[in-house]
């Protein structure tokens, strides 16, 4: 009967999600139309070395490496402020749950009129006496958009890691506290071990969220944008409209692997430091 119910959901699965999976994988060992001549790894030798792609797979890297890191910390910092707050909590959660609804497109119209070429702060700087700054056509483009990613992002972690919070007992910190633990010691004893399949959760979700930050970067800085904010989905897009679909899949498909392996790594490791408070317990 479980299977019967879920069999909807899995054919839809199977249908829109597996089917286009091995349809693009087949493609990423294949030239000509329609995947016709099998070529093997050449497809991927090609991209490997074709230097927009290592551009793109550089800069994707290096937003994921600052900005995973930071929205975690930032929406447990958050959360954990908020847990000590008895009043305008709700209010506040909110407040920075409210960017989530903010279209993309609005977004950035709000930072164009600021960071334009003819945009508030370059208007500060003409009346201070300063050189006018290129905000989106420059290397200060990449840390906009981390800035644009915290400020979106960082409310939806915080609920999930709020929730988790609520989860924990509060017999736990008051025996802690009759121990002589303090607040750091609750923190990494109490707190973070039993916060980790919130935090697993929040991460996985927000590095999907990550990879959706190139509707900003698109809107800030189009097609080819300045190379600092030039990600994987630019490459994907670009080959995209040039009908280059063996290198187009080869990038998906490396994509895909990294997110899996990303993923799976910390899945098991967080199978294994359950087993290991199981066995201790």
């Amino acid at each position: 009967m479980g299977f019967f119910l879920a069999l909807p959901i899995l054919c839809g699965v199977a249908v829109f999600y597996a089917a286009p999976l091995c349809v693009t994988v087949w493609f990423s060992f294949t030239f000509g139309a329609g995947g016709s001549t099998f070529v093997g790894l050449s497809n991927y030798s090609a991209v490997l070395q074709n230097p927009r792609f290592l551009l793109a797979a550089g800069n994707t890297a290096k937003f994921l490496g600052l900005a995973l890191p930071a929205v975690l910390l930032l929406s447990l910092f958050l959360s954990l402020l908020l847990r000590r707050l008895t009043f305008g909590s709700r209010f506040l959660k909110l407040a920075f749950l409210y960017p989530m609804m903010v279209p993309a497109a609005s977004s950035v119209m709000v930072l164009d009129i600021f960071l334009s070429d003819t945009g508030i702060f370059n208007d500060i700087l003409l009346h201070l006496g300063l050189p006018m700054q290129e905000w989106l056509q420059s290397g200060w483009a990449f840390w906009i958009l981390i800035l644009l990613y915290l400020w979106k992002n960082t409310g939806y972690s915080m609920i999930l890691l709020s929730a988790g919070l609520q989860m924990i007992p509060d017999e736990l910190y008051s025996a802690a506290s009759l121990d002589g633990a303090g607040a750091w010691q609750k923190l990494r004893c109490i707190t973070l071990p039993l916060l980790l399949p919130s935090l697993f959760f929040a991460f996985v979700i927000s590095l999907l969220n990550a990879f959706k930050c190139f509707r900003e970067a698109f809107l800030l800085g189009g097609d080819h944008p300045d190379d600092s904010i030039y990600l994987l989905q630019h490459f994907m897009n670009n080959n995209f409209q040039n009908l280059n679909y063996p290198r187009l899949a080869v990038a998906a498909v490396v994509v895909f692997a990294v997110i899996f392996a990303v993923t799976g790594t910390l899945y098991g490791l967080w199978q294994r430091a359950q087993k290991r408070g199981d066995s201790l317990d």
